[in-house]
């Protein structure tokens, strides 16, 4: 990757972007067919939301990630919009493809104005299926799509970026190229400001059809019992979804910033697959995060409602944080997380005693995991060590993910898979895309999973199920 000094309002200045790409352009050799320029710059801030909601076309592919911390310097939100270059790829090596196909476009990538700016230069945005290959044929999402955007917005401390990425080969018109960015510029620059806050009450009529019904899935929690019984395996997470209908299509953003208003401490994130389809969420896990070399990843399980009254609520949580079962789930989460690590050759620390995540209806043990990565090993070498985790897997991985395959009617897609960003420094975030919904026109199916172990009810599974689905059928609209 090639740095270049800052150079101030570069996009505000068309005939020095047109100089710049077509200097690039020049020095295009056998080895390097193609480059890319990425232009940061700071504006005025913007909602990037509602950046997406105003300029993104269904056409092209979209993302959106955002996390709200108590802690400002913590919170950020980034959009992206239409691809420069993208990559899908299936198969047991898709996290080695993806990282080579990173490498490979960074060593020819041109970078100005990343300096001094936060979620500057480029970001790749990726999105891996739960299984390697797809269970279904008519998936709408491949088991891995990493993209980097024609643009980007982000947000962090108040300080609002935005990225160009531009592709530059030998026979392009890179007078119209120049053009086409500075007038997508233009149209960004140009948009009041305007932050989505206001919720949408859901006014809409749905039809609810659930893809595996109540008993199928008591059915499937009681044979997963017998064979932890008869220690074929330990756990399992078993996943249900529901089928919802509404009268007209549903509005992937709006029902998205339903999210980001409902569930601050969350991971909100929206992907899609510039054919129309989106896929949305609400998470409260974080599978990975690495800023500076500072490795930050949670081990969450073990879940309890919220009570309808202060005494209800603090019984609960007392319950769930003394609950033999719960722990023990917990536990294996832990213990996974620390072993894959380890066999990285990094040191893990953590509290043993788990916390409370609480969010506005559930509660969940939780243990924030911390530490430090050395320089030469990538993000995606953790996560394809980590994914999937006993969270939303079982224990042992491979039994657990065989059964699962075996019993699940509906293919879990991006469901409970890392969806997240890396940027060129291998900074990056994931989260695990749980709380979720494949939104298609007039068409979601929601997803939400239980971890069966010894000790499981299948009634209490299965409302454990309803009530992690009610986030999203209260946010559709």
């Amino acid at each position: 990757m090639t740095v270049i000094p800052h150079r101030a309002n570069l996009l505000q200045d068309r005939n020095q972007l047109h100089q710049l790409l077509l200097d690039c352009q020049q020095s295009l050799t056998d080895k390097y067919q193609t480059k890319i320029v990425s232009i940061s710059q700071e504006i005025y801030p913007l909602d990037p939301l509602a950046v997406l909601q105003e300029i993104s076309e269904p056409c092209q592919r979209q993302f959106y990630f955002e996390k709200r911390d108590p802690i400002p310097d913590k919170s950020f939100a980034i959009a992206a919009l239409d691809s420069a270059i993208h990559l899908t790829v299936a198969g047991s090596d898709r996290f080695a493809a993806a990282q080579n196909f990173i490498r490979s476009t960074l060593a020819s990538t041109i970078t100005i104005g990343t300096e001094r700016l936060p979620l500057s230069g480029p970001h790749f945005f990726c999105s891996f299926g739960f299984f390697d290959e797809n269970i279904a044929s008519n998936s709408y999402f491949p088991p891995a799509t990493i993209f980097l955007p024609k643009w980007q917005i982000s947000i962090q401390n108040d300080s609002c970026i935005i990225i160009a990425n531009a592709m530059v080969e030998k026979e392009i018109n890179v007078k119209k190229l120049a053009e086409n960015i500075w007038q997508t510029f233009e149209k960004i620059a140009s948009l009041p400001y305007r932050k989505l806050t206001n919720y949408i009450h859901n006014s809409i009529a749905f039809k609810q059809i659930p893809v595996n019904d109540a008993n199928q899935f008591k059915t499937s929690v009681k044979s997963a019992l017998e064979l932890i019984e008869s220690k074929y395996f330990s756990k399992i997470v078993l996943s249900q979804a529901i089928n919802v209908i509404s009268e007209t299509s549903f509005s992937a953003i709006d029902s998205l910033n339903n999210l980001r208003l409902s569930y601050p401490g969350c991971y909100v994130f929206l992907t899609s697959n510039g054919q129309g389809q989106n896929f949305i969420g609400a998470s409260p896990e974080r599978l990975i995060s690495i800023h500076n070399n500072q490795l930050s990843t949670d081990a969450l399980a073990g879940s309890a409602p919220r009570g309808k009254t202060e005494a209800e609520d603090g019984n609960l949580a007392k319950g769930l944080l003394h609950s033999e079962k719960d722990i023990r789930e917990h536990r294996v989460v832990i213990d996974f997380i620390v072993d894959r690590l380890s066999q990285l050759g990094i040191t893990p620390n953590y509290s043993p005693v788990p916390r409370l995540l609480q969010l506005s209806n559930i509660q969940h043990l939780w243990t924030p995991i911390a530490a430090q990565i050395p320089p030469d090993i990538h993000l995606l070498n953790i996560l394809a060590q980590l994914h999937p985790t006993p969270a939303v897997a079982g224990v042992p991985r491979d039994i657990a993910l065989e059964q699962i395959r075996r019993c699940e009617t509906c293919d879990r897609s991006l469901y409970a898979a890392p969806i997240g960003w890396i940027d060129a420094r291998g900074n990056g975030e994931f989260a695990v895309g749980i709380r979720s919904a494949l939104i298609d026109g007039d068409r979601a199916i929601l997803y939400a999973g239980a971890g069966i172990v010894a000790g499981s009810e299948p009634e209490k599974e299965l409302a454990e199920i309803q009530l992690k689905l009610q986030p999203l059928l209260n946010a559709l609209v």
